[in-house]
């Protein structure tokens, strides 16, 4: 599941995690349609709240960012495959057109649809020696839907990149996903991560950025992708404060 926290201008998404894990608690974070509802009402319920200058920050406890689908592959069905695909897909769609900057702090593996999740953000910040960023579904025999895969392409510059990340599965941990574009910053451990996920969520809250106009620049760098998620976009002035 999820939480969120306000502080001052900058809110806080925390993947808590869910089930049977060690301690009781699985800190796999896997998706499936309880948690991406949990997370899509926690993005409403801070957006109702943004003000100019709100910065969303995601983290996540254990090991894991996220590791995926919560699905057996042994057992899916194509049609179970498109419909948490549909319902992930509205999750991208609520991080492209939400009305403040986002940051993921990765501290742990990002797999598959997860390492699609910290892709949401603009911003990523990730710890070396702890995780890997890894789209695994070609070792699964799962194909990637059309928005996915362009969620992917509009992060990765070189295309040799993109090829190593979704036709060869590479496990790219925190400097190669800098000189890939993947990664923002990298850090040495996870306490300087946070630390400087948080640093950067301040000084993006000092711009005072209005949300709206935030949203649509954002979607205006990512043509494809929102018209493959179904967004619009409108032409947008705000009055300068003075």
């Amino acid at each position: 599941m999820c939480t969120l926290e306000k502080s001052g201008n900058l809110f806080y998404l925390t993947l808590t995690g869910d089930g049977d894990g060690d301690g009781g608690v699985d800190h796999q974070h896997r998706l499936n349609l309880t948690i991406i509802s949990s997370i899509r009402s926690a993005l409403s319920d801070a957006k109702s709240q943004a003000t100019p200058g709100s910065v969303l920050v995601t983290i996540a406890h254990g090991k894991y960012f996220c590791n995926g689908f919560d699905i057996n592959p042994d057992s899916l069905d194509i049609n179970t495959l498109l419909h948490i695909n549909s319902i992930f897909k509205s999750l991208v769609a609520d991080f492209m057109s939400f009305p403040m900057p986002t940051i993921a702090i990765v501290t742990g593996h990002a797999v598959g649809t997860g390492l699609a999740l910290a892709m949401c953000h603009d911003y990523v910040v990730m710890t070396r020696g702890r995780g890997v960023l890894y789209m695994c579904e070609i070792h699964m025999g799962i194909s990637l839907p059309d928005f996915g895969v362009e969620l992917i392409k509009s992060k990765v510059a070189k295309p040799d990149s993109l090829r190593d990340i979704l036709l060869g599965a590479k496990k790219v941990k925190a400097d190669q996903g800098v000189a890939m574009g993947l990664v923002d910053v990298a850090y040495d451990s996870t306490e300087n991560a946070v630390e400087g996920g948080v640093r950067m969520g301040q000084e993006l809250s000092k711009k005072k950025f209005d949300g709206e106009v935030y949203a649509e620049i954002r979607k205006s760098m990512y043509p494809e992708l929102c018209r493959l998620l179904g967004l619009g976009s409108k032409n947008v002035m705000i009055k300068p404060r003075l």
